[in-house]
């Protein structure tokens, strides 16, 4: 079986020649590029032979890109217990990752919708683990709402295709987009409270 070239000598430089690669793409996805090997060779300085070694092609490429984070939640340490000031602060934190990130997003959804593609860290479902990690407190408050059925319906309405929508067909700043996808997700929750058990 063939050894990665980045898990054989000299892995320090292999790694900041990897970082210098992931970087030059992310630096060409923020101007609006979707760009190849060679581009991000050129724009990192490194030769178009090397790069390959680390991507053999774009789509490894713009996946190596991908926004990752290994956050458990994104709620501070002394979070509230309140559901709703608890979702306040995981949907600000989202919605701030989702325009940071947003060219990057973009990309991984459209390598995403790709007939047979494998599904990118973009699917798998991550945003869902932080909204249930928000709505906690209702487990105990509130055993008749379905906690995991309400972060669906509330992830549905935000993230990179809400905003994608929001600011391509429907015309808002990405503000005012946030601000909507914020919105959605307090009425979401409302209304789930306020169903009778």
């Amino acid at each position: 079986m063939p050894v990665p070239y980045e898990s054989t000598g000299r892995r320090e430089q292999k790694s900041r020649t990897r970082e210098a690669l992931v970087a030059s793409t992310r630096a060409l996805m923020a101007r609006g590029l979707t760009p190849t090997v060679e581009e991000a060779a050129a724009a990192a300085r490194i030769s178009r032979t090397t790069a390959y070694r680390y991507f053999p092609n774009q789509r490894a490429l713009l996946l190596g890109a991908h926004p990752e984070t290994r956050q458990a939640s994104l709620l501070p340490d002394d979070a509230p217990t309140d559901p709703r000031e608890r979702l306040d602060l995981a949907m600000r934190a989202f919605t701030d990752l989702t325009v940071e990130w947003e060219p990057q997003l973009r990309a991984s959804l459209r390598l995403s919708l790709e007939p047979g593609a494998e599904q990118p860290p973009l699917r798998q479902g991550r945003a869902v683990t932080w909204i249930e990690d928000a709505l906690a407190p209702l487990r105990e408050s509130r055993p008749d709402v379905d906690v995991h059925r309400l972060a669906v319906a509330i992830r549905s309405a935000t993230g990179i295709e809400a905003l994608i929508w929001l600011t391509d067909i429907a015309g808002l700043s990405r503000d005012e987009a946030v601000a909507l996808m914020r919105r959605s997700a307090h009425a979401l929750l409302q209304a789930a409270l306020t169903e009778q058990p």
